[in-house]
């Protein structure tokens, strides 16, 4: 057989031996970035907390917190796969983590809510550069046929980040204060680079693409104020404000001008062209929403352990531990059910598996047993775990493996567009419902902190806790009104992943054409410098 032929070009035998070893250098590397984040969803009632022990953000400043780094992350992603592209991966790599390493190191020491916004764009910044780059190095070291497996593993790894993160800052608010849950990135970010500059080769596209500045200073500011908008709507609970229209009108005025400057250029950002391909647009999108739901949900999931159940930090760690090892044990081995029932069944199913328990969430109360939490967690992260390794596989062999960068780029930048979307349109839907809920029961208090009170739970809590004996019904208050704001976006959630579930339905394959899908991509390939 003579099909081997041409991806031997492209790994030199020397790469090809230590590849596994290389995989797991990626891996720690991309640990790092779904880590932080991870643990954060744990920390962010303890940063909600007024000060010494947090830093009094409320729930707009939480969400800033958390976009402030998926919209850096994402306005950048395709720059960060151009520079990978033309400068080599492995140097844009070791530059994303020592940037990330700084701005963790910068973010540990927050004194405010604006700082700490600030240098968690910064930590998107180094993210922006790390994440493309790990799945273009990975498709530079294996072989086609083993690039399924490989991110398989891969989006494992995701799930052992998951898994790793809640537990460890749980472990970390128990003993330290808020701003280790972000100075434990620094040591590993330290080992990742060195075991980096030892095993991992460089490699670029050779004919890389030119830099598009003005489509990416389109694409960031379209998302910061389609972004803001929506956060500042479901603050006010009024998204009729002139300010909440003209933000929301301008970010959709702002990205829609970005699409005509994409479509113009001859060195865009985005290749629209791509789009073209209904199957590998149905696969970007479902990317989208499953993350558009995800993170939404995964907000306010702490808010009902911690401020409604009673539950650590810690403990809620514990309780995450299901998502974490369902996408462990099920993302290496959802390419055995693609093979045999192929990536449209596969990857429908996952996506229903994963509305059904969203809209399990609609079903929770204070006092429902802690297990059906748990069963809810394993099957949703089950259902992720089928969608997210089919979907990348589509993606990145979608494109010639010079455009890895591009591919990956592509794939990691509507992830973090639709989890930034999720968590400010989910969380304004929350904080909008909430408000709705509880306004009536806060007439007894001082106007002057009636608004601020009705924000978000622990707002309310906190002034509760003031009142002492006398804040015992605002306190009952607080949690129906929380309970009734997760149910509604519990199921706005499961809509959004269901719409997901009938763009894959009916644009997906049902099976992959391999031989002659080889034969193209083989084509394409040119042998490295």
């Amino acid at each position: 057989m003579t099909s081997p032929a041409a991806p031997a070009r492209r790994v030199p035998e020397a790469v090809h031996r230590r590849r596994w070893a290389i995989l797991g250098v990626l891996m720690l590397s991309l640990l790092i970035v779904v880590l932080d984040n991870s643990i954060l969803n744990v920390a962010i009632k303890t940063i909600s907390t007024p000060a010494p022990t947090g830093l009094g953000a409320t729930q707009s400043e939480l969400e800033w917190a958390i976009n402030a780094y998926t919209l850096v992350f994402a306005g950048l992603l395709f720059t960060a796969g151009l520079l990978g592209d033309r400068l080599g991966r492995k140097k844009v790599l070791v530059g994303g983590l020592v940037v990330f390493g700084l701005g963790s190191a910068l973010a540990a020491f927050s004194g405010s809510p604006g700082e700490l916004i600030g240098f968690r764009a910064v930590m998107g910044l180094g993210a922006a550069f790390v994440m493309p780059a790990t799945l273009a190095v990975l498709m530079n070291v294996f072989e086609r046929d083993e690039q399924p497996k490989a991110i398989g593993i891969w989006a494992g790894g995701v799930g052992l980040a998951i898994a790793i993160g809640p537990i460890t800052g749980g472990l970390l608010l128990d003993h330290f204060w808020w701003g280790s849950v972000f100075l434990i990135n620094v040591p590993i970010v330290v080992l990742a680079v060195a075991l980096m500059l030892w095993l991992v080769p460089d490699s670029r596209d050779p004919k890389p693409g030119r830099i598009d500045p003005v489509g990416v200073v389109l694409s960031v500011a379209g998302l910061v104020l389609l972004v803001y908008g929506i956060i500042k709507g479901g603050q006010l609970a009024d998204f009729t404000d002139p300010t909440v229209l003209a933000a929301i009108g301008g970010g959709l005025a702002v990205l829609a001008a970005f699409v005509v400057v994409e479509k113009r250029s001859d060195h865009p950002s985005i290749d629209m062209a791509y789009f073209r391909n209904r199957v590998f647009s149905a696969a970007i999108v479902a990317i989208a929403l499953v993350f558009f739901a995800l993170m939404g949900v995964t907000f306010f999931a702490v808010f009902y352990t911690q401020s409604v159940r009673g539950y650590s930090p810690l403990e809620t760690g514990l309780l995450m531990l299901p998502l974490a090892a369902a996408q462990m044990i099920f993302a290496p081995r959802a390419r055995l059910l693609v093979d045999r029932f192929g990536n449209k069944a596969t990857t429908t199913a996952g996506l229903v598996v994963l509305a059904a328990m969203l809209a399990a969430f609609a079903t929770l109360d204070g006092d429902t047993p802690i297990w059906v939490l748990e069963v809810v967690f394993f099957l949703m992260g089950a259902g992720m775990a089928h969608v997210m390794t089919p979907v990348s596989v589509v993606i990145m062999q979608a494109l010639p493996r010079e455009k890895a960068g591009s591919a990956s780029a592509l794939s990691n930048t509507f992830r973090q567009v639709g989890g930034a979307l999720g968590i400010a349109v989910l969380g304004s839907v929350l904080s909008t419902a909430y408000r709705n809920g509880i306004e009536d029961k806060l007439g007894l208090l001082p106007p002057g902190v009636r608004h601020a009170a009705g924000e978000s739970i622990e707002a309310t809590l906190a002034v509760a806790d003031r009142l002492g004996a006398r804040g015992e019904p605002l306190a009952a208050a607080a949690d129906d009104a929380f309970l009734h704001a997760m149910h509604v976006t519990a199921l706005w959630g499961a809509g959004v992943a269901m719409v997901g579930a009938v763009v894959v339905a009916v644009f997906l394959p049902g099976r992959t054409r391999a031989p002659e899908d080889d034969r193209e991509e083989q084509e394409m390939v040119s042998a490295p410098d």
